[in-house]
C-alpha cells in the first residue's frame, strides 16, 4: 500500500468531543482534510455551529450535536445521533475535557468531581458505548485519547496548581494502556496524545500570567504548541498508518518531557 493511501481516510466516520475549537477542532481538520466524515460534540451549539460552517468551507463533511461529557445519558444521547447519522464510526477522538486550579490543600471537592467525571467517567462511558454498538461488531476501531504532559508528570513549584487536571489525565494515559490490551483482539488500537502547552480558551489564564516566551524557554524546541502541530499525530493513530500502533502516549510538547 502506498504511503498515501495509509494516510487515506475516505470512506471512514469519525465522532470528535471538543470539536467545536482547539485541539478538537485541530484534530477534526486533519481528519476531514483526509476524507473522514465528521461528528463534533462540544457542550455549546453556538460554537459547534461555527465550527461546522468552518469545515464546510474548506470542502468538509461535518454536523454537530450540543453535548455534556459528563452527562452518561446525554452521551448515550449522542452515540444515538451519531450513529444515525453515520452509520458506524471507525474513529473515536475523546477530546473534551475541563481543568480546575487550586492549590491541593484547598481545593474543593464538586471541582475535583467535575474534572473527573469529564476527563475520565466521560471518556469510559463514550468509549465503551462506541465499541459495543460499532467497533466491536464491526471488528474494527480507532481511538484517540487527548490527554497531556501533565498526565506524565507533576507541576514545577510556583507553577500551576492543578491537582484534579494531573491526576485525570494520568488516569486517561493508563486508561489507554488497559483499553489497548481488552480491545486489541477486535481489531480496535487505542492510543493517547499528550500536548504540552498550546493557546486554548482553557489555557489562556496560563498563557496570560506566564506569558508565551517564558512557556517556549522551558522546550527544547523553544516553542509552545501552535495550529498545526496535533494534526500528524491524530492522522498517524486514526489511519492504516497506525494499524500496528496501540496502548502509546506521544508526547506532542516540544521536547518538555524528555529533558
Amino acid at each position: 500500500m502506498s504511503i498515501k493511501k495509509l494516510f487515506d481516510l475516505n470512506g471512514q466516520t469519525a465522532l470528535v468531543t471538543g470539536g467545536s475549537r482547539g485541539l478538537g477542532l485541530q484534530i477534526a481538520e486533519a481528519l476531514g482534510e483526509q476524507g473522514a466524515r465528521l461528528v463534533l460534540a462540544a457542550r455549546k451549539q453556538v460554537e459547534l455551529d461555527e465550527a461546522v460552517v468552518h469545515l464546510n468551507k474548506l470542502g468538509y463533511s461535518a454536523v454537530a450535536f450540543a453535548t455534556d461529557m459528563s452527562d452518561p445519558a446525554q452521551i448515550h444521547g449522542l452515540v444515538d445521533k451519531a450513529l444515525a447519522h453515520l452509520g458506524h464510526v471507525d474513529i473515536l477522538i475523546n477530546n473534551a475535557g475541563a481543568t480546575w486550579g487550586a492549590p491541593a490543600e484547598d481545593h474543593p471537592l464538586e471541582a475535583w468531581d467535575k474534572v473527573m467525571n469529564l476527563n475520565v467517567r466521560g471518556i469510559f462511558l463514550l468509549s465503551q458505548e462506541i465499541a459495543k454498538r460499532s467497533m466491536i461488531p464491526r471488528k474494527y476501531g480507532r481511538i484517540v485519547n487527548v490527554a497531556s504532559i501533565a498526565g506524565l508528570k507533576g507541576n514545577a513549584p510556583g507553577t500551576m496548581q492543578t491537582i484534579a487536571y494531573n491526576t485525570s489525565k494520568g488516569a486517561v494515559v493508563n486508561f489507554t494502556r488497559a483499553l489497548a490490551g481488552e480491545w486489541g483482539r477486535y481489531n480496535i488500537t487505542v492510543n493517547a496524545i499528550c500536548p504540552g502547552f498550546f493557546p486554548s480558551k482553557m489555557t489562556k489564564g496560563v498563557l496570560a500570567q506566564f506569558g508565551e516566551d517564558k512557556l517556549a524557554a522551558h522546550a527544547p524546541l523553544q516553542r509552545i504548541g501552535g495550529a498545526e502541530d496535533l494534526k500528524g499525530a491524530a492522522l498517524l493513530f486514526s489511519s492504516a498508518a497506525g494499524q500496528h500502533i496501540t496502548g502509546q502516549a506521544l508526547a506532542v510538547d516540544g521536547g518538555v518531557t524528555a529533558v
